[in-house]
């Protein structure tokens, strides 16, 4: 095999910041000498590797070779590889990419992307370093990302379910999204990436500089645990507090339920999670849709799940599904007509949901 002509980091971030200022819509027109470079070599010399398209493949392997983390997502947001982010304009994708470290645009502008976008660059190179085993030079698929319409079997009814796979904070024209929580109501800081986290920055309330000027979802749940008596104070698992949903109500996500599953382990950063905690909060959720659905001039009637223990709580996805759909299949065995959405942020994760679902709904009906 000829030596692989491997392109400079300086060549290599020098073009990742024109992607970034263009975005991806625009490949075709920019001229990208060492990207192009970089995906042949990755591709083993393959020409058919150094066209937009596997320009565009490389930058998505370069990110996933990034810990999942701040410096990930914001590179996603930053270079329009975010589920649903690919035709946003620069300031909005920078916008977004700032908020995921919770500082303003500028200071993200001066401080942040330069890292951010420097560790692309690094990935890059190492790509072309090693590069993989050769492959068919065929047309990548796109990712299976947005969202899936699924049919779900339970008892006599078959009922649609949204399956949303992207970061939660995309989420639109939902009217009730839960939030994992501890049982001390505490929200983790804004510049982890936890549903939790992505809800409370999303929610945040941001001056046109976008520094935070109201950090609405703290604030209302702090609120709430000084109405019940819980200020600093555990709640039982299961205990699911309402709140406003601040920013995101422009994007017509109207409260957010904070299930508390999470049980700190004395001592350590760690928690604790009952799979029986999770079912109780899922069925605490639809009891509080109930009861709050009819004070709305627009009544409540979505409502969205994350699988609720399956981070630091330790459960694997399956479990946490399981326990989760105990309550679903409950609440729709009772007649109940909610327009029902999951969401999770990895592919393989989503795969895992469908296949499930689509084996219950199988075995009688979705009586397991």
């Amino acid at each position: 095999m000829p030596p692989i002509d491997v392109p400079d980091h300086a060549s290599v971030l020098k073009e990742v910041r024109e992607v970034r200022r263009l975005g991806l819509m625009r490949l075709r027109e920019l001229d990208l000498p060492a990207l192009a470079r970089a995906a042949a070599a990755a591709g083993r010399g393959s020409a058919q590797e150094s066209t937009p398209a596997g320009i565009e493949r490389i930058l998505r392997q370069a990110v996933l070779r990034i810990e999942p983390g701040t410096l990930r997502t914001s590179a996603e947001y930053s270079l329009g590889l975010a589920p649903g982010t690919r035709d946003w304009p620069p300031a909005d994708r920078r916008r977004r990419a700032a908020g995921v470290y919770g500082v303003s645009v500028e200071r993200f502008r001066k401080h942040q992307e330069a890292l951010v976008l420097g560790e692309v660059a690094e990935q890059l190179v190492a790509l072309t370093a090693r590069p993989g085993p050769a492959r068919p030079a065929t047309p990548a698929a796109p990712p299976a990302a947005g969202h899936r319409d699924l049919r779900v079997r339970s008892g006599a009814r078959t009922v649609p379910v949204t399956l949303h796979v992207h970061p939660v904070d995309l989420l639109r024209d939902v009217d009730v999204v839960v939030s994992p929580a501890n049982t001390y109501l505490a929200l983790p800081e804004v510049y982890k990436s936890s549903v939790a986290a992505s809800l409370r920055r999303a929610g945040a309330r941001r001056s046109p500089t976008g520094e935070v000027v109201e950090d609405v979802i703290h604030d209302e749940l702090r609120q709430w645990t000084a109405r019940h008596g819980a200020p600093g104070r555990q709640v039982l698992p299961g205990t699911v507090a309402a709140t406003g949903s601040g920013a995101l109500a422009e994007q017509g996500v109207r409260r957010i339920y904070h299930a508390a599953v999470a049980v700190p382990r004395p001592g350590t950063n760690d928690y604790q999670v009952l799979p029986a905690d999770v079912t109780r909060a899922a069925a605490r959720v639809f009891a509080l849709l109930a009861e709050e659905h009819a004070r709305f001039d627009r009544p409540l009637r979505s409502l969205c799940l994350p699988l609720l223990g399956s981070g630091r709580g330790g459960l694997t996805h399956d479990v946490s599904l399981g326990m989760l759909w105990a309550a679903v299949d409950a609440e729709l065995a009772r007649g109940a007509r909610w327009e029902l959405h999951l969401v999770v942020r990895r592919t393989e994760v989503a795969d895992l949901v469908e296949r499930q679902l689509a084996a219950w709904s199988a075995d009688e009906g979705g009586n397991r």
